[in-house]
Parts: structure tokens; C-alpha cells; sequence
């Protein structure tokens, strides 16, 4: 939960004897922000505080840094991938595995990571940052609250767009209710590894499709088109 605060510091990089001072034998934090922090983002903050205040601060100790992930605590490049890979590891290790193998371009690998990481900035995300937005309903259905969920799987449009494409490749599909196993069961059985890595590159073309015709929708004033969408991923897989 830190990291976002920690964007917002203007102590980044500094050292203890920097963030705060003595006061007799008191040691006192003073961190400084570069703008007043949301209200979602204040039991952040007092959580912050909370795990700072535990910290033993000595006058008689040298203020160094402290690489954890190294016996001798000096920075490696390795030891900070190691660390990463340990910590990526779990339920979304091999989802994330297979996008970036995936056969398609940049862009779109990033848009789809994004996505299952649920963080593009539908309407949902930007009202839970404190943004004001006239309304949150999706720009494609206007039925439902916008979220990654919904316009990627749930809107009648996305739908309509994953039915074409499964009778496009001439293949009987269930389609999962989230984005991660949505992701992970686009397979298909009777194709190789490499055969299905370019099959997910569909599965992300779409995905990348779908956002770009949605801020045309919002910002152009267009109109909602299944067949459009789905005509642009298959020009994008190709």
C-alpha cells in the first residue's frame, strides 16, 4: 500500500537523519508531500506512521543504506531479480508469463497487461483516485458502473465481440467471468504452444481494440461497434 504514497514524497532517496529530527532524546519523523493527500489516501498515510514509529532510531548509530537482498547489503542487479521473480511468483506468475511471450506488438502487450492488473483508468478507477466525473456508467452500454471488469468482459459490446471472434476461428468457447482466467483459457487444444502464443496475441489485440474504440466513444462522440472492434484486432494480429 506504500509505494503510492511514496510517489508522492519529496523524500525519496533521502536518508533517516534527512526525514526527520531529535528532539532531546525523541527521535520525530516530518515527512513532506508534494500535494495534500485524498481522503482514501489519509488511513494510508496513519498506517505509514504507524510502521515508521516502530523503527529504533539511535543517535550513536551511522546512518547508512542497506541492500537486505545481499549477505554483504550492497545493491546487485541480480539479487534485485531474484527478489522480483520470488516475489511475482503466485496465481498470476504464468498468466503474466505467457502475455509477454505473446505475439504481438508492444503496445498492445502493455495495454493488456494493464488490463489484467486492473489498472487503465476506467471511470470506476478514476472516481476511487478523487477525479469528478459526470457520471460512471460505461460509455459503450450505459447500463453498468465502468470498470475493467465490466467493459472487457461484462458490456454487451464486449460480449458481442468475444462471440465473433469464437465463431471467427470456428470454435466452441465458454468464456470465463475473470479477466486473469479469461486470459489464461484462451487456448485452443489442438494447436501447438507457439500456434496458441500468437492466439493469445489475438486475445490481446482485442483487448487493446476495445480501449481505443472506447475513447473514441468518449472523447469523439462515437458510436459503440462490435464488428469494428473486432475487424481492427484482426488487422492488428495479423
Amino acid at each position: 500500500m506504500f509505494p503510492r504514497l511514496y510517489t508522492l514524497s519529496l523524500n525519496q532517496g533521502h536518508r533517516v537523519e534527512e526525514v526527520g529530527r531529535w528532539d532531546d532524546s525523541e527521535w520525530k519523523w516530518s515527512l513532506r508531500w508534494r500535494r495534500d493527500r485524498f481522503e482514501w489516501e489519509i488511513p494510508m498515510e496513519l498506517e505509514l506512521g504507524m510502521q515508521l514509529s516502530r523503527a529504533i532510531v539511535s543517535k550513536d548509530e551511522r546512518d547508512v543504506q542497506v541492500w537486505s537482498c545481499e549477505e554483504s547489503g550492497c545493491f546487485t542487479v541480480s539479487s534485485a531479480y531474484d527478489y522480483l521473480v520470488k516475489l511475482g511468483r503466485g496465481p498470476q506468475y504464468d498468466a503474466f508469463m505467457y502475455l509477454w511471450k505473446t505475439k504481438a506488438f508492444p503496445n498492445v502487450l502493455i495495454t493488456a497487461w494493464r488490463v489484467l492488473l486492473g489498472r487503465l483508468p476506467t471511470r470506476e478507477s478514476l472516481v476511487r483516485k478523487g477525479v469528478l466525473l459526470n457520471t460512471t456508467m460505461c460509455p459503450l452500454c450505459q447500463r453498468t458502473e465502468e470498470s475493467c471488469q465490466h467493459l472487457f468482459l461484462e458490456c454487451k459490446t464486449a460480449v458481442q465481440i468475444w462471440n465473433m471472434c469464437f465463431r471467427w476461428a470456428d470454435v466452441l468457447y465458454v468464456q470465463h467471468n475473470q479477466l486473469m482466467t479469461h486470459f489464461e483459457s484462451f487456448h485452443l487444444a489442438q494447436c501447438s504452444n507457439k500456434q496458441n502464443l500468437i492466439w493469445k496475441g489475438v486475445w490481446a489485440a482485442i483487448v487493446r481494440c476495445l480501449w481505443e474504440h472506447r475513447n473514441f466513444v468518449v472523447f469523439n462522440q462515437g458510436v459503440a461497434d462490435a464488428e469494428e472492434v473486432l475487424h481492427n484486432a484482426q488487422l492488428k494480429s495479423w
